[in-house]
């Protein structure tokens, strides 16, 4: 089967995130989620948001032999002419164990609503990944690795920074080895997002990626790695910012304490 003619319905897409589908079942969706990565990017928020919502109901959730039962018959329900849940819904079973019938609603209610920090921590979770998912498409790519050209550095800035509502101030990271090859809108966190690209004079890449969080309320600074692939990040207000390659740690390290401090530059002038 080609391709062209091979569909993932968006029932399938929430019972891989719940996993709730056989094995061969599951190996075919992640291949298409790999030949489709808008949507396994969407598939990976949702797996954050599924961890955080477990995580926060862990305290008073408990599962029961009929469960999986449940979702099952839920999910056929399109069969019997039922209406198909709403898509949140599905994410939240997706996300946590169902309650027992039984349970005092009332006790429960406001606990039942998700903390905005929770919900940031898990946006904050996903900005590494997302960014190596970034750098794995679009580092590699010849012909089109971005939608701008290092020609039009200042429409770039402009165009990506309305998109961001953000005073964006692309960074200059020739002191480094690095000059700039374009930039790209991507999403981050179902959001606009940017992306920068930089290349050594051997041709290595390197990217930076901004993405808009308006809950977050943190600023930290971390490392993440995915095989050779080396991600530094961190949240500064409402903004993450992530610079992403296979370079040397030292180097990578460097280079985001200069993007940092041109950002920082940037938000002050």
């Amino acid at each position: 089967m080609t391709d062209e003619f091979e569909t993932v319905s968006e029932d399938e897409l929430h019972a891989y995130v719940d996993g709730q589908l056989s094995p061969p079942e599951r190996e075919r969706i992640a291949s298409w989620l790999e030949r489709h990565p808008a949507r396994g990017e969407e598939v990976r928020q949702w797996q954050a948001q599924a961890a955080a919502l477990k995580q926060n109901f862990a305290s008073y959730a408990r599962s029961g032999e009929n469960d999986r039962a449940l979702v099952t018959a839920r999910r056929s329900g399109g069969s019997t002419g039922l209406a198909s849940p709403a898509p949140t819904l599905r994410r939240l079973a997706a996300g946590f164990l169902i309650f027992a019938a039984g349970a005092l609603a009332g006790a429960y209610a406001r606990d039942l609503i998700v903390p905005q920090s929770q919900l940031a921590a898990a946006a904050s979770e996903a900005l590494p990944r997302q960014a190596q998912s970034a750098f794995l498409i679009y580092a590699s790519e010849v012909r089109h690795p971005v939608e701008v050209g290092a020609g039009e550095r200042d429409h770039l800035a402009t165009w990506l920074g309305k998109r961001l509502d953000y005073a964006l101030k692309i960074p200059d990271l020739s002191s480094l080895g690095f000059s700039l090859v374009g930039g790209r809108l991507i999403p981050v966190n179902g959001k606009a997002g940017a992306m920068l690209m930089y290349e050594d004079g051997t041709g290595g890449r390197l990217t930076v990626l901004l993405g808009r969080n308006t809950e977050n309320r943190e600023t930290s600074f971390r490392i993440a790695s995915q095989g050779n692939v080396e991600t530094f990040y961190w949240i500064d207000g409402e903004i993450g910012y992530a610079v992403t390659g296979e370079v040397p740690r030292e180097l990578l390290q460097k280079v985001a304490d200069e993007c940092y401090r041109q950002f920082e530059g940037s938000e002050s002038s």
